[in-house]
C-alpha cells in the first residue's frame, strides 16, 4: 500500500485483468518456493514509525504535504490522514551495534522532523491514538491527497454496499458510533517492526511473531482513550479492525476472513500459504494497472498490502534482485519515546529469535486459538491480562514477561551477537516498564486520574515527556 496509483475508479474488466495477474504471480512465487530461489542473508531488522502532527492547541494539524515539503527526506511518507506521517529506517543486520545504530538513525530522523515541523508551527507526537482527535476530524476533507487512499475508501464502501462502518468497543467505558468512510483508521498509529530471516527459517520466525504478539502488545500499550472514552489498554487494535471491516469471499471455505485479522492459523510448510490464502480468500480491492514484469510481483505485493494481518509476511528483493521474505510485526503502537520504541524492537527481535530456535517449536506447544485469545486479552487488559503459554501454562502476562520472556529475549539477542551493553540497556527499559506497570496507557490513565479529562493538557504533558527522551515508566504525572 506504500505505492501511489494512477486512479480511483475501476471497471469489471479491471478486476478481471488484475485477478489474472495476481494468479500468475502467485504461481510464479510458488515456483520460487519450490526452487528455493530466495536470497540468503543474516537476520535483518527494519522499522516503520507513524506519527501525528499537532498544533499549539494540541489538536491534529492536517499539514503533512507542507511538512514533507519542508522535510525533504525520502524515508518519510504521507499516511491516510493529512495529520499523520510515516517514517522508515534502512534495514540493518541484527548483530553488533545494531540497536545503537537503530536508535541513532531514528533519533536523527526525528530531530529533522521536529525542525521541519517547527517551521510550520506544529509538533510531532508518537502515540497510538491521540486523545485530542475527535470523530468529526476524521473526514475525507482531512484525507491525504493521494489516489490510493481515495480508491481504498471507495472500494471498502463498495464491498460494504455503502453501509457505514460501525465502531463498537467495550472497555472501561463503551463507545458506539457509525462512520461513513475509512478515516477512522487514521486514528491508529503504530511502530512496525520488520524481521527478515533466512528462507528456511521464515516459517519459524513468522510463527514466533504470532506467539510473541500478546506479550508485545501488553508491554507496549499506549492507546487507552478514543473520542473522550476510556476503552482498552490498546484501543488501536479493535479500532483498526473495525475501521476497515470488510471480509473475504463470501463463499470461501473459511470465509469470509476479515481483512484486518490476527490470521487464520500458523504457517505449516512455507509462507506461500499466506499468499495462496490472499488469492483464494480475499477479493481484489485495488485493481490498478501496474507496469513491470511478472517477476516484480507488483500485483501480488499490492494485493498483500490491502490485507492487514497483525503479523504480515512481505516479499521484497535484495540488491541482486533475488526475492526475500520478511515478517512485519504490526501489533506495537507508536511511542512513547524513541528509546521505548527501540527497547520494544530489541525485546521482539530477541524473543522471536529465541522462540524460533527452541528445540520444540512454540507453535506445537501453544494452539493458535490460544495465541489469538492471548492477543485480544493483552490488548484489552494490558499487563493485567492472564494468558495461556507453552506447555499448558496459564499465568499473568506481567509474571510471564519478567520471569520467562526477558531472559529468553536476552538469550535471543546474545545469539544474534548484539553488543552486551546494548542488550542490557534495552531490556532494562522493558523490565522497568513491566515491573512498575507504567506503560504509555498506564501513564495516560494516571494523568487523567490526577488532572481530570483535560485532553489538551494530557497531550501537552505527554509531549514534554516524549521530548525529554526519558522512558515512559520514569515520567512524572
Amino acid at each position: 500500500m506504500g505505492q501511489e496509483i494512477s486512479g480511483s475508479r475501476f471497471t469489471k474488466r479491471d478486476f478481471t485483468r488484475f485477478s489474472a495477474h495476481l494468479a500468475q504471480e502467485t504461481q510464479l512465487l510458488a515456483r520460487w518456493f519450490d526452487e528455493q530461489a530466495f536470497g540468503v542473508s543474516p537476520c535483518t531488522g527494519g522499522l516503520e514509525l507513524e506519527a501525528w502532527l499537532v498544533g499549539a492547541d494540541m489538536q491534529p494539524a492536517p499539514l503533512n504535504a507542507q511538512f514533507l515539503e519542508a522535510l525533504q527526506n525520502p524515508l518519510a511518507f504521507p499516511e491516510l490522514a493529512a495529520f499523520n506521517i510515516e517514517l522508515n529506517s534502512a534495514p540493518s543486520p541484527l548483530t553488533g551495534d545494531a540497536l545503537r545504530r537503530m536508535q541513532a538513525e531514528l533519533e536523527a530522523l526525528w530531530a529533522a522532523c521536529r525542525r521541519a515541523a517547527a517551521t510550520l508551527g506544529v509538533h510531532m507526537v508518537m502515540i497510538g491514538t491521540l486523545p485530542t482527535v475527535r470523530q468529526e476530524m476524521l473526514t475525507l476533507a482531512n484525507m491525504s491527497g493521494m489516489a490510493r487512499y481515495r480508491a481504498l475508501n471507495e472500494q471498502v464502501l463498495r464491498v460494504r454496499r455503502g453501509r457505514p462502518l460501525q465502531l463498537d468497543i467495550e472497555g472501561h467505558e463503551i463507545l458506539r458510533v457509525a462512520h461513513h468512510d475509512v478515516m477512522l483508521e487514521a486514528a491508529t498509529t503504530s511502530f512496525q517492526i520488520h524481521l527478515q530471516a533466512a528462507p528456511e527459517q521464515a516459517v519459524r520466525f513468522y510463527n514466533a511473531a504470532i506467539v510473541a504478539s500478546a506479550p508485545m502488545v501488553a508491554l507496549s500499550a499506549n492507546s487507552p482513550y478514543l473520542f473522550g472514552h476510556d476503552l482498552w489498554e490498546e484501543t488501536r487494535i479493535p479500532l483498526f479492525e473495525q475501521a476497515v471491516e470488510v471480509g473475504g469471499f463470501e463463499g470461501a471455505a473459511f470465509g469470509p476472513i476479515k481483512r484486518v485479522t490476527f490470521g487464520s492459523g500458523y504457517a505449516s510448510e512455507s509462507l506461500l500459504e499466506c499468499f495462496r490464502e490472499n488469492l483464494e480468500h480475499y477479493p481484489v480491492l485495488l485493481p490498478v494497472e501496474l507496469d513491470g514484469p511478472a517477476e516484480a510481483l507488483n500485483h501480488l505485493r499490492l494485493h498483500n498490502g490491502t490485507i492487514w494481518r497483525w503479523n504480515r509476511p512481505l516479499i521484497g528483493f535484495d540488491v541482486e534482485g533475488r526475492p526475500t521474505l520478511r515478517v512485519e510485526h504490526r501489533v506495537v503502537p507508536a511511542g512513547p519515546t524513541i528509546g521505548d520504541a527501540v527497547a520494544n524492537a530489541a525485546f521482539f527481535h530477541g524473543l522471536a529469535h529465541a522462540l524460533a530456535h527452541l528445540e520444540a517449536p512454540p507453535e506445537l506447544q501453544l494452539p493458535f486459538a490460544d495465541a489469538r485469545d492471548n492477543f485480544y486479552a493483552a490488548a484489552r487488559h494490558g499487563l493485567g491480562a492472564t494468558v495461556a503459554w507453552l506447555r499448558g501454562q496459564r499465568l499473568n502476562v506481567r509474571e510471564l514477561i519478567l520471569g520467562q520472556l526477558i531472559p529468553l529475549a536476552r538469550v535471543g539477542l546474545e545469539g544474534l551477537g548484539i553488543d552486551a551493553g546494548d542488550v542490557d540497556h534495552s531490556l532494562r527499559i522493558v523490565a522497568g516498564r513491566v515491573q512498575s506497570g507504567r506503560t504509555g496507557s498506564a501513564w495516560q490513565r494516571a494523568f487523567v486520574a490526577a488532572h481530570g479529562r483535560d485532553w489538551q493538557g494530557l497531550v501537552r504533558a505527554y509531549l514534554v515527556g516524549q521530548e525529554s527522551g526519558v522512558p515512559v515508566h520514569e515520567w512524572p504525572v
